[in-house]
């Protein structure tokens, strides 16, 4: 089975096969045909499954297929660095054609982006905020918008999106193809879905549980010695590529000091640092300068990253289907993984939620030659110091 089974535009094939792209996911086996019919779709899969090029052929096949002018594809998404990625994939995959693309996302200035929306594109890949900045000032026009692309939706509702994303769909036509997807479906995702889609199928792969080529395991520690095991894990570990999360970046930046001290090469990519920053990040750690990211959850979702061979829960995520995503950084595209998360007495009850979710009791280990009883550090408050009153007395 390969990609000519979807009657592709040429051009198309031949890019797919530039891209390195031979046997199509089950997602893309599943979704690309409803998706080239034109039909409405909510996809659900986890994530590494090849979901992006999923619902862009369809978008390329559409555009190269029939006439039409201005912008006719929107795909929204909640983070910059995931709209970097589908800008990426839909350059890889239009090779050999004349369909522009822009990302639109804050955090950065918006002269370039003006710029090439004001040159003309066929696709906006964008974040909410920027593209309403964008609309209200009349750089975005969405009146040809044939194809609306919702990807990661239930992320976007986390992160607050859906007043945004209403007063988008304000200025999107009625009379379009919608595709949603989303790695879980709570109440909220499930009304959206049925507010902006029209008889849509049902896509599901693999959406409830983690791939299964992650091997898991749990290390109980106490919360003051997680730095400890932190450094003398990676000791053990195979350090070439792993990503570390945490649950703030204030841990995020702390930690990446201490692993600094060491003979590792480290990066960051959170909330505090500029998207320049994070771009020169994400290159070193996929060129492999830096054998460790240190992450908040900004990471969590999207990050399309091969090669990754560990993931280290630092801090707990705050549920079951974060904890699916964080993981989800490894064991792509059928490469085996490890996923290794620190316990603390604390983290039990969503330790249960996420054994139940994957059926199974998740290994416990320890290291044996790691000091599990250092007591934790007394705290010592800040007492001021009695005045000298003789020295007082000369002053």
């Amino acid at each position: 089975m390969d990609f000519t089974q979807f009657n592709l535009d040429t051009r198309l094939y031949t890019a797919v096969r530039r891209a390195g792209y031979y046997e199509p996911t089950p997602i893309q086996t599943t979704a690309i045909p409803f998706g080239t019919a034109g039909r409405d779709l909510i996809g659900t899969a986890q994530t590494g499954t090849g979901k992006t090029a999923a619902f862009v052929l369809p978008i390329l096949q559409r555009l190269l297929n029939s006439p039409g002018k201005g912008t006719r594809a929107l795909i929204i998404t909640p983070t910059r660095e995931l709209a970097e990625q589908i800008h990426q994939t839909i350059g890889q995959l239009s090779y050999g054609t004349s369909i522009r693309s822009a990302t639109v996302y804050g955090g950065v200035g918006p002269a370039p982006q003006i710029e090439a929306l004001n040159r003309g594109v066929e696709i906006i890949v964008a974040c909410p905020g920027r593209l309403l900045d964008h609309i209200r000032n009349r750089i975005a026009n969405l009146s040809n918008i044939e194809v609306l692309v919702l990807d990661e939706a239930d992320r976007m509702l986390d992160m607050g999106f859906l007043p945004d994303i209403k007063r988008i769909l304000r200025h999107v036509p009625g009379k379009r193809q919608t595709m949603l997807f989303s790695a879980t479906f709570p109440a909220e995702v499930h009304q959206l879905a049925a507010q902006i889609t029209q008889h849509p199928e049902r896509v599901s792969i693999g959406a409830v549980r983690p791939a299964h080529t992650v091997e898991h395991t749990l290390y109980p520690v106490p919360h003051h010695l997680k730095n400890r095991l932190l450094l003398k894990l990676l000791e053990q570990t195979d350090t070439k590529s792993i990503l570390i999360f945490t649950r703030t970046k204030h841990r995020a930046m702390n930690l990446l000091k201490k692993i600094k001290r060491t003979s590792y090469k480290a990066t960051s990519l959170h909330g505090d640092r500029t998207q320049g920053q994070r771009r020169a990040a994400l290159k070193g750690f996929k060129e492999g300068r830096y054998q460790i990211m240190v992450a908040t959850d900004i990471a969590a979702r999207g990050l399309d990253i091969d090669g990754i061979s560990h993931v280290i829960n630092f801090d707990m995520p705050d549920t079951a289907d974060a904890y699916i995503h964080r993981i989800g950084r490894t064991g792509r595209a059928q490469h085996t993984g490890e996923a290794f998360t620190f316990m603390t007495p604390a983290d039990q009850p969503l330790v249960k939620k996420i054994e139940k979710i994957m059926n199974q009791k998740l290994p416990r280990k320890t290291i044996p030659d790691f000091d599990y009883t250092i007591p934790k550090p007394e705290y010592q408050p800040n007492k001021r110091k009695p005045r000298n009153r003789e020295a007082a007395r000369r002053r």
